[in-house]
């Protein structure tokens, strides 16, 4: 596999770069306040004063510079410097794709919640650089992932309960012989305003392997845009690592934005890369200006390649399975090409009570830092975990789609010393399996009702249960959650039944979007069970819906660009 930077990319980055004036717009996301790690501005300081203000951003060459006439390069060329493109070192956890279940063998189903996200961005970066799907690299694609990256309209919590549940059954839109369950978790969004108070610890990488423009750049601003949302209540502290870590802030109150972004644009790249030691200095740090009741957190951003110290997984596990009892919880935000150590920023973060997105632009940034700032910062449930039970009478055979590295033993269930996901607020989850059925269900379809005179009495007689035999008598399946209040270690338990009320020959939009994304996970991620999975379909489901959701609407493109 080779990474792609395309004279497309280059020709649209240094278009951006000259039309900003050597440098991008605000919105763009990938320069801060016109620095770099050579040359850190303050926020208030152009780096060319040309009598105006220039708000910390290059506005026009310096009359004094000559370097067309020197080099030939153009001024913008001379700002943004790119990187020879080098071998992949990428690494991404091992998991093995699980099939079909019999459920008169194994009626239980049981896993960990998930809502990371960074899986489906950075496929979307690899899509964009040119990848096609044969050369996304093996294990890079967790399924789950994909569907938990977009928001749907999804039953809201009722009766004092942490989740509202969604269940949807319908036709599998790639495998005839098989139904589609979805199962959709939904916590109550909370504005950060009315949030506890928040200790925060950035934790930044600021090794060698940082210094591309794709990364400690943009960590720079994508921090720098989070600090514009605290308040005084809260309490930041910076601390960066490379050879040896460093404390950079301690405990100062969030509305002194100006002194973090000074803080945050002084950094530079270089060194090695202890970030066991980082980590422990910054669980210290959070311990000392731990806020009880409050949401204490670390937000390691990196890369992921740490070479000096606890380098690998499993000691990275071990120590974050240690560090997790005080309280502190860590999530984590990957940045970069090339060399991204997806398996240790993706253990760090599930072992840490946090969750796991990856940032490659800006735009990114702003939907994890910003946009989703509460989910992203606030635990609303830690420890969750989903246990399905299927009813042998109806269902005879059954696979969940994904979660092949959060799947628990039945046992782990009712074990509350056994770590599960954790859920923020206004997060959603939802999990798919495709079911085969004890008596299967064969009504005409869409097409062929639409031609019958009585085409609208054959459903009504169908969904009145007549034409699903057994199917519509009994309970189909049981969905059991198990929980965590953040504070607590004792678990909660909910149950809910699913009939064949949750039936539907006609599903939404929600329903029908996340099965396309599903059906292109199963392609993205070299499935062993695609069945008549195709790029093509999807398209054509994605071509018939009103995508109004910009990140929905992305989503389309991406598998316009793969076909």
């Amino acid at each position: 596999m080779k990474k792609k930077v395309t004279a497309a990319v280059l020709s649209i980055v240094l278009a951006a770069g000259i039309l900003a004036g050597c440098g991008v717009g605000k919105d763009s996301g990938v320069f801060p306040f016109g620095g770099n790690a050579e040359a850190p501005m303050e926020e208030t300081e152009p780096w060319y004063d040309t009598g105006e203000e220039a708000g910390g951003y290059y506005e026009e060459a310096p009359a004094e510079w000559d370097g067309a006439a020197a080099t030939g390069e153009s001024y913008a060329d001379s700002c943004y410097q790119f990187d020879e493109p080098t071998p992949d070192s990428e690494e991404y956890s091992k998991w093995q794709e699980k099939g079909f279940f019999t459920v008169m063998n194994q009626p239980l189903s049981t896993f960990a919640a998930d809502v990371d996200t960074a899986s489906y961005s950075n496929l979307r970066r690899m899509i964009t650089d040119g990848y096609t799907l044969d050369e996304i690299p093996e294990k890079a694609v967790r399924i789950e992932e994909m569907l938990n990256y977009f928001t749907y309209d999804y039953k809201q919590p009722e009766g004092g309960e942490p989740f509202g549940v969604t269940t949807v059954i319908s036709r599998c839109p790639w495998n005839e012989e098989a139904q589609l369950l979805m199962i959709g978790l939904k916590t109550e969004e909370i504005d950060y305003a009315d949030a506890p108070a928040s200790n925060l610890v950035f934790l930044l990488d600021v090794s060698g392997s940082m210094g591309d423009y794709d990364k400690l750049p943009l960590l720079q601003e994508a921090f720098g845009m989070l600090a514009e949302n605290l308040t005084e209540k809260d309490r930041i502290s910076i601390v960066t690592y490379a050879s040896e870590d460093k404390i950079v802030l301690e405990g100062v109150s969030g509305d002194k934005k100006t002194k973090i972004r000074r803080a945050l644009n002084s950094l530079e790249a270089g060194g090695g890369t202890y970030g066991s030691r980082g980590l422990e200095t910054a669980y210290r740090i959070a311990g000392e200006n731990f806020i009880e009741g409050g949401n204490n957190r670390i937000i390691l951003a990196t890369d992921g390649d740490l070479n000096i110290g606890m380098t690998t997984q499993e000691e990275l596990e071990e120590l974050i399975t240690e560090k997790r009892e005080s309280g502190i919880f860590l999530s984590v935000l990957g940045f970069g090409t090339g060399n991204i150590k997806d398996n240790k920023m993706e253990t760090l973060a599930d072992k840490g009570n946090g969750n796991y997105a990856y940032i490659d632009s800006m735009r990114e940034a702003k939907k994890v830092l910003e946009k989703e700032m509460t989910a992203t910062l606030l635990t609303i449930c830690k420890d969750v975990k989903l246990q399905v039970e299927f009813n042998p009478a109806v269902v005879a055979e059954y696979r969940l789609i994904g979660y092949e590295n959060r799947v628990l033993d039945r046992k782990d269930f009712e074990d509350d010393t056994k770590d599960a996901g954790e859920i923020g607020a206004g997060h959603s989850v939802t999990a798919m399996y495709e079911l085969t059925l004890k008596d299967p269900l064969t009504p005409l379809s869409e097409k062929e009702i639409e031609n019958l005179k009585y085409g609208d009495h054959y459903k009504e007689e169908l969904e009145a249960s007549d034409g699903a035999g057994k199917a519509s008598e009994e309970e189909w399946l049981t969905i059991s959650i198990r929980y965590k209040k953040p504070a607590e270690d004792t678990s909660s338990l909910l149950q809910y039944p699913v009939s064949f009320d949750s039936y539907t020959y006609e599903p939404g939009e929600d329903f029908q979007f996340a099965a396309a994304v599903a059906e292109f996970g199963l392609l993205a991620s070299h499935s062993e069970y695609p069945e008549g999975a195709s790029v093509e379909h999807v398209l054509s489901v994605l071509e018939e819906m009103n995508l109004e959701d910009e990140y929905k609407a992305e989503f389309e493109e991406l598998v316009q660009e793969v076909r």
